[in-house]
């Protein structure tokens, strides 16, 4: 079913359609967990699963000025948020992105470890979108399946995490070999990165397009029923049997 985690085909990962009904509860499983997903236009480069300190940055981000900042957490966009308004495409700052459904459970045990990493890399922005919510943007960046990150530098999209480890080394790893920028080695995960801001429990969500599916199927079925005992009583014949 759409919106599904389909561990039965072999894809550790959830559709990014329509939201299925959850159980509700804290994610488990912080372990291998595999993404499924396809090209972006323009393509970002796929982040191979080794990594390799000695490579030249492939992205030149323009760090952010953090004077007077005092929290670093990822901000969040709500449904009324365009993530093009948050990424300006004449600079060269650099944002990750998360798209991500808050029903499914591999973006669940994401959450606390990308919660973490604006602490790791304060100059770098972090922006994270429910896909369901925004279906426009999940199709623009080729999003078939959460959770899915992207680096963007300005509006652009450069790389894409592809590591079937979704941890905050692995996360560190991924931004150093792509920007060059080195993680503050202080920051570890917290009790406090598994309240949020982005979730790390499941919430419970209904199928609206089954739903209404189901729904459209049943007044078909009464619709055809009706029809049928109509149409018997028109054909010559038919009422004198119903009398005998």
């Amino acid at each position: 079913a759409k919106g599904a985690c389909d561990e039965a085909a072999g894809e550790d990962a959830c559709d990014a359609g329509s939201s299925p009904a959850a159980p509700l509860g804290r994610a488990g499983g912080r372990g291998r967990e595999q993404a499924v997903l396809e090209t972006v236009l323009p393509a970002p480069t796929e982040e191979s699963n080794s990594t390799d300190g000695a490579k030249a940055p492939k992205v030149n981000c323009e760090e952010r000025n953090v004077t007077g900042i005092e929290r670093f957490t990822p901000q969040i966009l709500n449904v009324s948020q365009d993530l093009m308004e948050f990424l300006n495409p004449n600079s060269s700052d650099c944002t990750l992105v998360l798209f991500y459904t808050p029903w499914c459970r591999f973006s669940a045990s994401l959450a606390p470890h990308f919660n973490s990493l604006p602490r790791a890399f304060p100059t770098l922005r972090f922006l994270a979108l429910d896909a369901s919510q925004h279906s426009s943007l999940s199709t623009r960046f080729g999003t078939v399946a959460v959770p899915n990150i992207l680096l963007f530098q300005g509006a652009k999209p450069m790389a894409r995490f592809n590591h079937t480890d979704r941890t905050l080394e692995t996360l560190k790893d991924f931004i150093f070999n792509q920007t060059g920028i080195e993680a503050k080695s202080d920051v570890a995960v917290t009790e406090e990165d598994w309240e949020g801001p982005l979730p790390s429990v499941l919430t419970k969500g209904i199928d609206w397009l089954l739903l209404f599916s189901l729904l459209f199927l049943a007044s078909f079925v009464m619709y055809a029923t009706v029809r049928t005992e109509s149409i018997r009583w028109l054909i010559p014949g038919q009422e004198h049997e119903h009398q005998e």
